[in-house]
């Protein structure tokens, strides 16, 4: 592993967002350049959704513009849904009352729910399906890809989720990067800040990479999954098909591909 995206991250095949990776040579490198990236790519949120307060009705965003969700046909197919609005399909965003948003600098995409209670902060784009539950927080530098969830108590900054990513219960992912169908477990906490002062650094192979990041919470790559109440030391790598057990806490520095991490 020379700890570049590839060696985490399948980016070969991604469909979007495949230039947020181009030219890193080391993964976290992709953090510093977040930032920058949404507020470049981003679609803002149309003017009517109200700021810093809680929407007092559900609202769809289609192609730019509101449509009351009470205007709104909604017939869920599983996990999935399809809206009608007037005889026609809408393809839309569902934001439910109570949901409050602190900016404009947010895109949330087709098939995107918001639940009530939940927080958003900008610059974040939400990919298609992606479900943001209700009393999630994002504070902002946050990218999810399609199909991802950011569940009920989930608090997340500076972070990005590939597709089908899911911290679904009480997680908190700061300053990280969760790969093609990571899982984390419920109260699985990626902490991002050491208690001694100084940048983050990776051992690995006899050398010493210096981040330059005062805070770096985890990479896990494609497929890892994390027990219940499990916990990841600032400056933690996880390759690809990894195990994290329950109420463990790994780390910091280099977990090998398809580990399994017991104590």
């Amino acid at each position: 592993m020379k700890l570049a995206p590839e060696d985490f991250f399948q980016t070969t095949s991604l469909s979007r967002h495949r230039v947020l990776f181009e030219g890193c040579s080391l993964v976290w490198e992709i953090l510093k350049h977040l930032r920058e990236y949404l507020l470049e790519h981003l679609k803002p949120l149309p003017p009517e959704i109200p700021l810093r307060e809680p929407l007092s009705q559900g609202v769809v965003i289609c192609e730019g513009e509101c449509v009351p969700l009470s205007e709104v046909e909604m017939v869920r197919e599983g996990r999935s849904f399809s809206l009608y609005y007037e005889g026609e399909v809408l393809r839309g965003a569902v934001i439910l009352a109570g949901a409050v948003f602190m900016d404009r600098e947010i895109e949330l995409s087709p098939g995107v729910v918001v639940e009530p209670g939940a927080l958003l902060a900008g610059p974040a784009m939400i990919g298609p399906g992606t479900e943001v539950r209700q009393g999630a927080y994002l504070r902002g530098e946050v990218l999810a890809g399609e199909g991802c969830v950011i569940g009920h108590t989930t608090e997340v900054k500076r972070a990005v989720f590939l597709d089908g990513a899911k911290a679904g219960h009480f997680a908190y992912v700061g300053d990280s990067l969760l790969g093609r169908e990571v899982n984390l477990g419920a109260g699985t906490k990626l902490a991002n800040l050491k208690l001694t002062r100084g940048t983050i650094k990776i051992k690995w192979a006899g050398e010493v990479y210096d981040t330059g990041l005062r805070k770096l919470g985890a990479i896990l790559g494609d497929g890892v999954q994390t027990g219940c109440n499990s916990v990841t030391n600032p400056g933690t790598l996880v390759g690809p098909g990894s195990y994290i057990l329950p109420n463990v806490t790994a780390g910091p520095g280099v977990i090998p591909p398809r580990s399994i991490v017991r104590k």
